[in-house]
């Protein structure tokens, strides 16, 4: 009997998944809507009084993004106040959605990426998975290996769309 030959191992293909990178730990969306008064602005007062009642420790080890999702004036002092009470527990604050959250996750994460590891590699990045790996982290990881890679592909090493081919010499 024929023995099944693996023509994807024997390629060569360096595969990335941007879901093995994905950081682990919970996310949160604090969206200080609720505090606003007649949902059109925010005072101080009111403000520093939830802030020194509620529980902040639920945000433990947290990633927390920080906005408001209503159309109001709220001064830039609120989401720094905000910040100052959430650091102690949070992994991390960014001013936000959750996809901006995650986009900075991501920018950290590939910026301390070896790129030279990659020079002269077939690589595909995979796509389709299931966390909230953001778009934004396919164009920052293939702007670093373009200068570095032979060729990038997007999919799964056996039906991959070209993205970039590096010209012959």
């Amino acid at each position: 009997m024929d023995e099944i030959e693996n023509k994807v191992a024997q390629s060569g293909l360096i595969s990335l998944d941007l879901e093995d990178w994905y950081p682990a730990g919970g996310r949160v969306l604090l969206d200080i809507r609720d505090q606003l008064f007649q949902g059109l602005l925010l005072r101080e007062k009111d403000f520093r009084e939830y802030i020194k009642t509620h529980d902040w420790t639920q945000y433990k080890d947290k990633y927390v993004a920080v906005s408001c999702s209503a159309d109001a004036i709220v001064p830039t002092w609120a989401y720094m106040l905000l910040s100052s009470v959430l650091e102690p527990f949070a992994k991390k604050i960014v001013f936000g959605n959750l996809e901006t959250l995650e986009t900075i996750l991501y920018d950290e994460l590939l910026n301390k990426l070896d790129i030279e590891q990659y020079r002269d590699a077939r690589i595909v990045i995979k796509g389709c998975g299931n966390l909230p790996v953001p778009k934004s982290a396919y164009v920052e990881l293939t702007r670093l290996l373009r200068p570095v890679a032979k060729s990038i592909m997007y999919g799964e090493p056996c039906s991959t769309v070209p993205i970039y081919k590096q010209s012959k010499k």
